[in-house]
């Protein structure tokens, strides 16, 4: 079940790499840069691989293998190989859905008329290391969906949470209402305390006084009581 396959910087053996077999029918993208590949011929028949990455080696011909074998293929890399002439790309002619073909750094390049020539050969590619024939640099698939990724997710944002600068400016007049709100009731508040205080301070004064004056009355009444007793024990002192 192996999509994705990176085997590069491993070396190869009479032209195959050990474990690399049919058996990997899912794969869709293989590497194999700079494993010492002299040729294709042991190249597993992989029906659903898109994407073959072969740069750095020392394959020099053999591409119709490549038609056989990966018959889906969408982007090619052959960049630092030993391809010298046309002919050897004329091969890939086969490859039907082939739209990306990548020669850097091989003899090929240095012939004249190399881009026209290599278009006019595979009129299926659009674009031959990473130009199409205008000039335009091929896109980068894995930057685009992740722009476009990045696109939605702003989007879907800005619905759900709306134009920001008016909620801001709500969020800011509720913060100045609310604090202006808590300062005046703080303020009434603080006066009324202050006012019952005062009130409350009258009141006791009054009752200490009123206090003072039943104490001078209760006083008076006992001092009444003794000015009757007296009398009878001076009575009761004169009979002795």
């Amino acid at each position: 079940k192996v999509t994705e396959l990176v085997l590069d910087n491993c070396r190869s053996s009479n032209g195959e790499i050990e474990g690399l077999n049919d058996s990997f029918k899912e794969l869709e993208f293989l590497s194999m840069a700079n494993v010492q590949l002299t040729s294709l011929a042991k190249l597993p028949t992989l029906s659903k691989l898109r994407k073959l990455e072969l740069s750095d080696n020392i394959i020099s011909g053999g591409l119709e293998v490549l038609a056989e074998r990966c018959p889906n293929l969408t982007y090619l890399n052959l960049s630092g190989n030993k391809i010298k002439d046309l002919g050897t790309v004329e091969a890939l002619q086969n490859l039907k859905n082939l739209k990306s073909f990548d020669l850097f750094s091989c003899e090929i390049t240095n012939l004249e008329d190399y881009r026209d020539s290599i278009f006019d050969l595979l009129q299926q590619i659009t674009y031959l290391d990473g130009f199409d024939q205008e000039d335009n640099e091929a896109p980068d698939s894995e930057d685009d969906d992740d722009e476009e990724g990045d696109e939605d997710d702003n989007d879907e944002g800005e619905d759900e949470a709306g134009p920001p600068g008016e909620y801001e400016e709500e969020d800011d007049e509720d913060d100045g209402g609310s604090d202006l709100g808590e300062g005046e009731e703080e303020e009434e508040v603080g006066l009324s305390y202050l006012m019952k205080e005062e009130i409350q301070d009258e009141d006791d004064d009054d009752d200490y006084v009123e206090e003072g004056g039943d104490e001078e009355e209760e006083a008076e009444g006992i001092r009444g009581e003794k000015r009757k007793r007296d009398p009878e024990d001076e009575g009761e002192e004169e009979d002795d």
